[in-house]
């Protein structure tokens, strides 16, 4: 299995998605600019957190038009798994690959710690390996996190089983707690905490390595290959 980790200018996170691949699978991963024009080698995008070019005119509003952005369409449309993490979630609700937006914390302050996340569905290629309900450690950073959607997505979230991560102690006002969605397909996820620093508890949480070792387990599944424990 092939991931790739798209980098902007302004992406400060890549080389910690790129390391949590290598510790946690232990599969290829590559460094991919952002004016690429060919994914079709990588089973599994990973558009990391950071300021992507700055985080001008707003947080991922230009970087959905970067020419990499056109590829991680087609590499969602045609199932394969795209994950964003914080700028990435921004990005891809900018790119209209997610519902909804973030806009700034209630606080109107950048807000840098460990959160306690619910997991609400483990039924997709990124939450397998959890229990649903089950209260994990992972810490966010960003000062625009508050997930906001109209009524109507709501519902269709609601419906759908889309919303896969809530918040047990909401740091930014998010609608309903909301901290992670997926697309209607289950192929595109985008959450606010960084499941990349919580790999190894040197690093304070190990319950992100899941979210990595569920990815492999479900493109093994898919290619009729071992899964992992």
């Amino acid at each position: 299995m092939n991931f790739a980790v798209i980098v902007f200018p302004g992406s400060n996170c890549d080389i910690d998605c790129y390391k949590a691949v290598e510790q946690t699978v232990g599969q290829p991963v590559d460094y991919v600019w952002h004016t690429a024009t060919d994914l079709s080698k990588y089973d599994c995008i990973l558009i990391p957190g950071g300021f992507s070019y700055g985080d001008y005119l707003r947080s991922g509003a230009i970087a959905r038009f970067a020419p990499v952005m056109t590829e991680v369409a087609k590499a969602a449309a045609a199932g394969k798994y795209v994950m964003g993490i914080c700028n990435g979630f921004q990005v891809l609700t900018e790119a209209g690959l997610l519902p909804g937006a973030l806009r700034r914390n209630v606080s109107l302050k950048f807000r840098c710690h460990s959160t306690i996340l619910r997991v609400e569905n483990n039924q997709t290629a990124f939450t397998n390996q959890y229990e649903v309900g089950e209260l994990i450690d992972i810490p966010i950073a960003h000062g625009e996190g508050n997930y906001y959607c109209d009524e109507a997505t709501l519902e269709q979230l609601k419906k759908n089983n889309q919303i896969i991560f809530r918040y047990s102690d909401n740091p930014n006002g998010s609608l309903e707690d909301i901290a992670g969605i997926c697309n209607e397909q289950g192929n595109v996820l985008g959450l606010m905490p960084h499941p990349e620093r919580a790999v190894n508890q040197l690093l304070g949480s190990e319950d992100g390595k899941k979210m990595f070792t569920s990815i492999l387990n479900a493109w093994r599944e898919q290619h009729d290959a071992a899964s992992i424990g």
